[in-house]
């Protein structure tokens, strides 16, 4: 064999291997043992791929086809349009879509490198709230409507359904708490018509980017929340910055106190916590650098802390008026909330290693908190469990899915520098790690095993951040809407408790994610029908509907306190 055979007899790929198995097999009239032993095979694939190949249903070589030929060239109109259209301000995509509808289909690609040609260069970005549609002729200014329509009226309503979330919204009495808490009105709208706009858009899940926006023309939503047009984003940017961090309290305060005699945000199973940082992506930020774990290294951020019910699953408290200095102290700021919201201190909070110091924990256990959190794994503390014996180690079953269900644990009381008393540590061996993993309580009446499956349950307010940050984009800090972040983060615990609410009334939506509340439910247009008694919210048909039904939406009636207690029902088109 010349140097390079060994290519033909040590194929590298599965194509290869397979081309030399069968031509070893049907033309050297190889036995299929030998040919299956040489190339890795079974005896009877041999002999399953060798009656493919002789019914014509085995491909050995895919076959060529011919690359792309490269934008087409040019005619004189195109060209000549394309650039007629540039003249009048259009991007590349409204182009390739005009040109489209005018019978020229063309890519959005292809019109660049017309332009490119051309030596023009490209627009500069621009964000949603101005794409779209023309501007009216007549632009219409946010104002509370002079009164109710004295003859009954339609309105088209583009977001129709996200009046599913008007009972919520009366039942927990949001307009009321948002006046408590002394958001600030103008001479137009009040506190409740602009933190509703904002609350609607973040109920809409429109990315920051756009934030309002695309809501901008809905005539509908607007009359929702009575008013004559929705405020435009210069309004609700400038806005937000004049929220203060008091205000935000006072309303998560009111939340939960508005929550709790509904079943949700009774903290008894304790609270999880953690921090998030939500990464700036412009320039000359006056921000500190904080870990992102999305792009795996430290940046520019915002830092936010949530606050999770173990129990409903759901935000209670957020704060993105943090600073380094006061990252450490921010679990002792959330036990302050809670006594103060609830008149008790919070129940177990759990979180992970880099979330407090150990000062943090003394101050906690001084206080008759109950904590459980991580500790990093040292050296000498590592070498110690090791010399330990196997019969300290004791076996538990956990009751879980999935794998490492069968831990082996150890337990004894540490000191650990800047705590005075011992502290209760539990060593995990067999659950997926190369070294025992640490717990650290000062909790010393729960059995070890029901620690261990309550931290692992930790991990589920890592599923809910994100459910909440994708689900209302708030991962962002650039925007057509420049908005203060701590309103957005309180904004967020808000539409997730209206999410919530909703999803409790579903049958098997119960823990549903935002995104699939959204997409099965909350994204459908519709028509409002106004008369002297209220609104009938018309949706036009969706598959889910039945689930609506089922829970009473076709026979609720619910009275709107800013509707002069009007009542809102809703319709449904027949299957």
């Amino acid at each position: 064999m010349r140097e390079g055979g060994e290519y033909f007899t040590t194929p590298a790929s599965a194509a290869q291997r397979r081309y030399e198995a069968l031509r070893a097999y049907l033309l050297d009239e190889m036995p299929a043992a030998e040919a299956a032993d040489r190339f890795g095979y079974s005896t009877a694939t041999i002999r399953q791929m060798a009656a493919l190949l002789r019914q014509g249903r085995l491909n050995l070589f895919a076959a060529t086809r011919p690359g792309p030929k490269g934008p087409r060239k040019a005619t004189g109109t195109l060209r000549a349009r394309v650039l007629e259209l540039r003249a009048a301000g259009h991007s590349v995509t409204e182009i390739a879509a005009a040109l489209t509808r005018e019978g020229m289909p063309v890519s959005a690609q292809t019109c660049w490198q017309i332009l490119d040609a051309e030596g023009l260069p490209r627009l500069d970005r621009r964000d949603d709230s101005r794409r779209g549609p023309p501007a009216r002729l007549d632009p219409v200014k946010a104002a509370a409507l002079p009164g109710w329509p004295a003859e009954p009226v339609s309105l088209p309503c583009d977001h129709a359904a996200l009046l599913l979330l008007l009972p919520a919204i009366t039942q927990v009495g949001l307009p009321d708490l948002i006046t408590q808490a002394g958001y600030p009105a103008t001479r137009e709208l009040s506190a409740w018509q602009s933190i509703g706009t904002l609350l609607l858009a973040k109920c809409s899940r429109k990315p920051r980017i756009s934030h309002a926006g695309t809501l901008a023309d809905d005539d509908g939503l607007a009359f929702t929340l009575g008013l004559t047009a929705l405020p435009k984003a210069t309004h609700l940017g400038t806005y937000s910055w004049r929220v203060r961090r008091d205000s935000n309290q006072k309303l998560l305060t009111g939340l939960v106190q508005a929550l709790r005699p509904l079943g949700l945000a009774a903290g008894e199973a304790g609270f999880n916590c953690d921090f998030h940082a939500i990464r700036h992506h412009g320039d000359q930020a006056v921000l500190e650098k904080h870990y992102v774990p999305r792009r795996s290294q430290r940046t520019r951020a915002v830092l936010t802390f949530f606050a999770q019910d173990h129990a409903a699953g759901d935000m209670v408290y957020s704060n993105a008026d943090i600073t380094k200095a006061e990252q450490a102290a921010e679990i002792i700021a959330f036990a302050d909330y809670w006594k103060n919201a609830t008149g008790s201190d919070p129940g177990l909070l759990v979180f992970d290693s880099q979330l407090t110091t150990c000062k943090i924990l003394e101050e906690l256990s001084a206080r008759g908190i109950t904590w459980l959190t991580l500790r990093q794994r040292g050296k000498t503390e590592l070498a110690r469990l090791a010399a330990l014996p196997a019969s300290e180690w004791k076996g538990a079953v956990i009751a879980r899915s999935g794998r490492y269900r069968r831990p082996r644990m150890h337990e004894d009381m540490i000191k650990l520098t800047g705590i005075s008393g011992q502290v209760r540590q539990i060593a995990i061996k067999n659950i997926g790690r190369d070294e025992p993993t640490l717990l650290i309580t000062n909790d010393t009446d729960t059995t070890r095993k029901a620690l261990f499956a309550r931290y692992a349950e930790r991990m589920m307010i890592e599923n809910e951040l994100d459910a909440y940050i994708g689900g209302f984009h708030l991962d962002a800090l650039t925007s057509g809407v420049s908005l203060n972040v701590d309103l957005d983060t309180t904004l967020t615990v808000i539409a997730g408790n209206l999410y919530r609410l909703l999803a409790l009334k579903l049958s098997r939506y119960e823990h549903a994610t935002p995104g699939t509340l959204w997409r099965d439910f909350l994204d459908a247009t519709g028509t409002l029908h106004i008369d002297q008694a209220g609104v009938t919210c018309a949706l036009n048909l969706r598959s889910h509907h039945p689930a609506l039904i089922d829970a009473g939406f076709a026979e609720m009636e619910t009275p709107i306190p800013w509707w002069d207690n009007r009542t809102l029902k809703f319709r449904f088109p027949p299957r």
